[in-house]
C-alpha cells in the first residue's frame, strides 16, 4: 500500500452531527414554526428560557467587569439575545452556517460576535465564560469528551441539560443526532465516568420540571481550576 492511501486512513472522520444539525433546520424538526430557523421550546418556551436567563443574568452582573461570554451552540439566538448587555464581548457559535449567516444579519451589535464551528473539531473562541446550553445531550460520548476536553480552558463553564427526573445511569452512549439521551432513561453528567470533568466547584443555578414527565432541564455553574 502506498505511504498516502495509509495517511489517508489516519484521517479522522467528521462527526455526524454538522449534516444532522443541518438537517434539523432544513425540515424545521424541532417545532412548526414561521420562522427560517427555529430551535424548538426549549429555546422559545418562557417557562424554560425566562428561569435560564435570569439565573444566567444573575451570575454575569454579579462580576464588577463584564466577562467575555462564548456561546457555544447558540441556535437561533432567541436566548442569547437577552443576555448581550450583560457582557463585555459575546460570540456565538453554531454548528450551521446558513443560521450563523441569518442570525449575523438580524442581530447586529457591537460586540456580537458569530462563528460558524464544530466545537468537536474546531479551536473554540476565547473567553472568560462558556455557556453550553442543551448541546452535549445531542452528541455521542466520543464528541462529548472532544468538546470537554477544550473547555477546561474558560475560567467558568455554564452547562444546560435535559436530563431525566430523579435517579438514572449518566452518560449512556447515542449516536450523534439522533435523539438526546431521554429515551435511554439517561443524560449528560460531565463530572461522571467516562468524562470525569475536572473542575474546582460545582452550582446548580436553575433546574426547570417538565410536564408530563418530560424529565429536568438543569443548569449548573462549573468553576473550573
Amino acid at each position: 500500500m502506498k505511504k498516502k492511501e495509509l495517511d489517508t486512513k489516519k484521517i479522522k472522520k467528521p462527526w455526524p452531527t454538522k449534516e444532522a444539525m443541518e438537517q434539523v433546520y432544513e425540515m424545521n424538526l424541532w417545532g412548526n414554526n414561521t420562522s427560517d430557523f427555529y430551535s424548538g421550546v426549549g429555546s422559545h418556551l418562557p417557562e424554560i428560557v425566562q428561569p435560564y436567563v435570569e439565573a444566567v443574568t444573575s451570575f454575569l452582573t454579579s462580576f464588577t467587569t463584564p466577562l467575555t461570554v462564548c456561546d457555544l451552540g447558540c441556535g437561533d439566538f432567541n436566548v442569547g439575545k437577552e443576555l448581550v448587555k450583560h457582557t463585555k464581548k459575546y460570540v456565538a457559535v453554531d454548528i450551521v452556517a446558513d443560521l450563523i449567516a441569518h442570525n449575523t444579519v438580524l442581530f447586529k451589535e457591537e460586540h456580537v460576535e458569530f462563528q460558524c464551528l464544530d466545537l468537536a473539531i474546531d479551536e473554540l473562541p476565547f473567553g472568560d465564560c462558556a455557556l453550553v446550553r442543551q448541546v452535549l445531550q445531542h452528541v455521542s460520548n466520543a464528541e462529548v469528551q472532544d468538546i470537554l476536553s477544550k473547555l477546561s480552558d474558560y475560567k467558568y463553564v455554564i452547562i444546560t441539560e435535559h436530563i431525566p427526573e430523579g435517579d438514572f445511569i449518566p452518560n449512556k452512549d447515542i449516536i450523534s443526532g439522533q435523539g438526546i439521551r431521554l429515551k435511554k432513561q439517561s443524560g449528560i453528567n460531565v463530572l461522571a465516568p467516562p468524562f470525569n470533568f475536572k473542575v474546582k466547584d460545582e452550582k446548580q443555578l436553575v433546574s426547570v420540571i417538565l410536564n408530563d414527565c418530560k424529565g429536568v432541564i438543569t443548569t449548573t455553574l462549573y468553576t473550573i481550576f
